[in-house]
């Protein structure tokens, strides 16, 4: 056990840093806890922030989980608000801070040094990006600017579809405002892969968002009744006001001028027990890069979540050193909601598994969000991913109304315990009708890989990678309200008698629905001695 009376320092609050203030003093009741933050607030609900905005949550006091005057009344804390670290000095083990109000500065020393500065938006150099009427989304106080200029705003531009673009276009719907959101790549949530997000864009249009794709911001023209976006396309939007939201960049100043160990992005590096290279120094949260334990490689994830038991982590390790547990790494499950849609990840993306040349298989499932039958069931689309060698699960995606969290959740959980196909064939899972089904969407998952591993399933990812012989399996009153574009419409129940329609020289495609009768159709034809194919998804997910 480490001495249970040292001098802790931590800079910033919020996830990491308050969640390690809270864990040292259940260690100590002695340590001397001080905690800096350079605005009035140690801990809030950053992740609540767009929905105060739109009034989804109205009392904007519900989002200070924790107030200075709470934390020192629980926890006996030592909290300095509107103070700002400004230098480390590792040889002294010392912190210089200025005192916002009044510019005085003074230094103060430190046994152990916990960094939980965050990451801030990332604002690009471009022309009139400064103008007030550009705003970025970090703590209470944007959140204030936020919610006041859109109260007069009629037009308002989101610039950037990841997960906080998403919901600040999504609440400024709800307050009535004409929405454009623009992203320049040629998908909204760019951490999922392209087919799997098609909802959301579909959700986005329907509610009246106008998407712009495949442009991005140029720059900005200042005009007193308005202010003029101009986009990569050379496109010009006009708008009452900007919310910047593509991308953040570590807050790593402070350890960058200490001479901390920085990875290839800017983080900080740390080990297991979020020491950085100082070992009297621990990094926290969104300003440093972890393990990731699905391929042993090195990442930086920007959650609530693994900063809070990262913050847990490294209190632990100041007062038990190597007993502590280390932090595993990270994953990187996140969720957004759109309207009435849910997309989220877990684990690696198709994307990026190509990317980092990581071999893979991949299969897409549809199914019922609890049995079909049972009033208000939802399509659940699934994408697992997996490792071609031994099965593991490298990662997972998820889309639908209803049931995402629940599925998202299991997958992630199969990531941590390592688990492959074989095992998500036996999960047993909760299942009466209003909850689930019999064979939940994440054992119809497991099936479909372990159908294609064992050879009974030759899946094609898209329509367009099929060759010409299409054969669409649903019923002809199905099949005519939604047609595939050059298949022949034979219903499953029709197959085996009109074989003789098709080509036995030429590789057969099927596709239905949902994807599960194609396979169906698929073995059929297969047993017949065609070369058959089913392509993934069905038309739910290729139309």
């Amino acid at each position: 056990m480490k001495h249970s009376s040292p001098t802790i320092i931590i800079i910033g609050g919020v996830a990491g840093g308050a969640s390690a203030a809270a864990r040292a003093r259940r260690h100590s009741e002695s340590a001397h806890i001080i905690v800096l933050e350079r605005g009035p607030d140690v801990s809030f609900a950053n992740c609540g922030l767009p929905y105060h905005i739109g009034g989804e949550i109205s009392d904007r006091a519900e989002l200070a989980v924790q107030t200075p005057q709470s934390l020192r009344a629980l926890l006996k804390l030592d909290v300095r608000t509107f103070t700002e670290a400004v230098a480390i000095d590792r040889m002294q083990k010392t912190v210089r801070v200025r005192h916002v109000e009044n510019g005085t500065e003074e230094t103060i020393a430190y046994d152990q040094l916990i960094l939980s500065p965050g990451a801030r938006p990332l604002i690009p150099p471009l022309p009139g990006i400064h103008d007030s009427r550009i705003m970025t989304l970090r703590n209470l106080q944007d959140t204030d600017r936020i919610k006041a200029a859109a109260a007069d705003a009629k037009n308002v531009l989101v610039i950037g579809g990841g997960f906080i673009g998403l919901e600040m276009a999504e609440q400024l719907v709800h307050l009535g405002k004409s929405v454009t959101l623009v992203e320049r790549n040629p998908q909204v949530l760019p951490q999922l892969d392209q087919a799997m997000v098609r909802p959301l864009e579909i959700a986005l249009q329907k509610h009246g968002v106008h998407l712009i794709l495949e442009d991005g911001i140029a720059g900005f023209e200042p005009h007193e009744s308005s202010l003029k976006a101009i986009l990569h396309s050379g496109r010009c939007l006009e708008s009452d006001l900007v919310i910047l939201s593509i991308g953040v960049v570590p807050e790593n100043g402070l350890a960058k001028d200490a001479g901390l160990e920085l990875g290839p992005r800017g983080h900080i590096v740390v080990n297991a027990w979020q020491q950085t290279s100082d070992p009297n120094i621990y990094a926290v949260g969104d300003v440093c890069e972890t393990y990731d334990p699905i391929l042993g490689t090195r990442v930086a994830i920007a959650l609530g979540g693994p900063a809070n038991r990262q913050g847990r982590t490294a209190a632990d390790h100041i007062f038990r050193g190597a007993q502590a547990q280390p932090y595993p790494g990270s994953i990187g499950t996140a969720i957004v909601r759109v309207f009435e849609v849910s997309a989220g990840i877990t684990g690696w993306s198709e994307k990026g598994l190509k990317q980092a040349a990581i071999p893979y298989q991949t299969v897409t499932v549809n199914a019922a969000s609890h049995a079909s039958y049972y009033p208000g069931a939802e399509t659940v689309t699934l994408k697992l991913l997996w490792d071609p060698q031994d099965g593991r699960v490298l990662g997972a995606q998820a889309v639908g109304k209803d049931g995402i969290d629940k599925r998202l959740d299991v997958m992630a959980t199969a990531l941590r315990g390592r688990l492959t196909i074989d095992d998500l064939v036996h999960l047993e899972l909760a299942y009466a009708p209003p909850f689930g089904s019999a064979k939940d969407v994440v054992n119809i998952a497991g099936f479909a890989a372990t159908n294609i591993r064992e050879g009974y399933l030759f899946p094609v990812a898209t329509l367009a990678e099929a060759g010409a012989q299409i054969v669409d399996v649903r019923p002809s009153t199905v099949s005519s309200k939604q047609p595939v574009a050059g298949a022949k419409n034979i219903p499953l129940t029709e197959l085996r008698d009109r074989l003789a329609e098709l080509d036995r020289s030429q590789p057969v495609y099927t596709i239905c629905q949902m994807g599960k009768t194609s396979y169906y159709a698929a073995r059929i034809l297969a047993n017949h001695g065609f070369q058959a194919h089913s392509i993934l998804g069905g038309a739910h997910h290729q139309l």
